[in-house]
C-alpha cells in the first residue's frame, strides 16, 4: 500500500459571484488551476446577510454538473424544468445542466449564518448534450459513517471504512465522484482506501488535521486550501490539536480539452460559440 500525499496546495480566494455573494474560490480561480474532473469549488458562509441575501438571481449553465452542499441556512433553487427545492441544513442539490438549464439560487433568511460549498463536475463530451436534471438530497437521505474517532456523512461514490464498504446518496457516473463530508475528533487517526484511479484532494474548514506519509511524516492541512493529493491506494489522516472538519472528494479524470465561457463548460471554442448562440437564440434548453 502507498499513502497518498499532498502534492500541490490551492489557497482558496476571497471573491463574489451572483449577484454580490461573498465566496472562497480554491479550485476554478483560473482555468489552469484544476483537478479533472472537477472545475471550481467553491466555499461561501456569513453571519452577514449582505454578504448572501442577493443570492444567485436566473442563470444558464451546460456542460457540466454543480454539487451544492449546505451545512447551514436556506437556499431555494427554481429551474426553467420546473424543479422547485429548499435546500436545508446538510442537504445537497445535485444538478446536471447537460444540454441546458436556467436556474437561480436564493437564500431564505434575512438574518443567520449562511454556509456551504458548490462544487463543479465536468461532464465527458458524449454526455455534454444529455438532457438536464435535478436531485433534491435532504439530510436524512445522506448515508452517515461513525467510526472509533469521528463521523463521516457520504454524500457521493462509495468508501470502505473499518472493512466495511458504503455507498453515498449519488453513485455510479462516468467520473466515478466520490465526495465526503468527514468529522476527526482531535488526536484521533482514520485510514481510507482510495482506487488508484481516482484524482483526489481535501478541503480543511474547521479545525486541524494532518495527512500521513509511509514513513509516517505528517503533513498539515492548510486551512481553507484545496489540498490536492499524490498518486497512491490509502490515505491516511490524523486529527490534531482540537476537532477538525473537512472535504474529501475524488474522481477518475476524464483527460479531454476543456473550453469555459463563464457559466458554459465545452470541449471546444466552436462549441462555446454556438451555445452562445443557442442561448442568445432561446434554444440552450431546447
Amino acid at each position: 500500500m502507498t499513502n497518498r500525499t499532498i502534492k500541490q496546495v490551492i489557497p482558496a480566494l476571497e471573491t463574489s459571484d451572483g449577484a454580490g455573494v461573498r465566496i472562497k474560490r480554491s479550485i476554478g480561480q483560473h482555468p489552469s488551476v484544476r483537478m479533472d474532473p472537477f472545475l471550481m469549488l467553491d466555499e461561501f458562509g456569513s453571519a452577514e446577510a449582505s454578504d448572501y441575501i442577493a443570492g444567485f438571481p436566473s442563470h444558464p449553465h451546460r456542460g457540466f454538473e454543480t454539487v451544492t452542499y449546505m451545512i447551514e441556512g436556506h437556499m431555494l433553487h427554481e429551474d426553467h424544468l420546473g424543479n422547485r427545492g429548499n435546500l436545508q441544513n446538510g442537504g445537497v442539490q445535485w444538478m446536471t445542466a447537460g444540454r441546458g438549464i436556467i436556474h437561480s439560487e436564493m437564500p431564505q433568511q434575512e438574518s443567520g449564518v449562511m454556509r456551504g460549498f458548490q462544487l463543479w463536475l465536468n461532464l465527458p463530451a458524449a454526455e455534454k448534450m444529455k438532457p438536464a436534471g435535478y436531485r433534491d438530497i435532504q439530510p436524512a437521505d445522506i448515508p452517515g459513517i461513525t467510526f472509533d474517532g469521528g463521523f463521516i456523512k457520504l454524500i457521493a461514490g462509495e468508501l470502505e471504512v473499518a472493512g466495511h464498504g458504503y455507498r453515498g446518496a449519488v453513485s455510479g457516473g462516468t467520473t466515478r465522484p466520490l465526495y465526503a463530508d468527514i468529522h476527526l475528533r482531535a488526536g484521533a487517526s482514520l485510514s481510507l482506501p482510495l482506487d488508484p484511479q481516482l484524482s483526489a484532494m481535501l478541503y480543511l474548514y474547521e479545525g486541524d488535521a494532518a495527512v500521513s506519509a509511509d514513513d509516517g511524516q505528517l503533513t498539515a492541512l492548510r486551512p481553507a486550501a484545496a489540498s490536492l493529493l499524490d498518486q497512491g491506494d490509502t490515505l491516511e489522516l490524523r486529527g490534531g490539536a482540537v476537532d477538525a472538519r473537512l472535504l474529501l472528494i475524488a474522481g477518475k479524470a476524464i483527460n479531454e480539452p476543456v473550453v469555459q465561457y463563464g457559466p458554459f463548460v465545452m470541449n471546444s471554442r466552436e462549441e462555446i460559440e454556438q451555445t452562445l448562440r443557442d442561448y442568445r437564440d432561446g434554444r440552450l434548453t431546447a
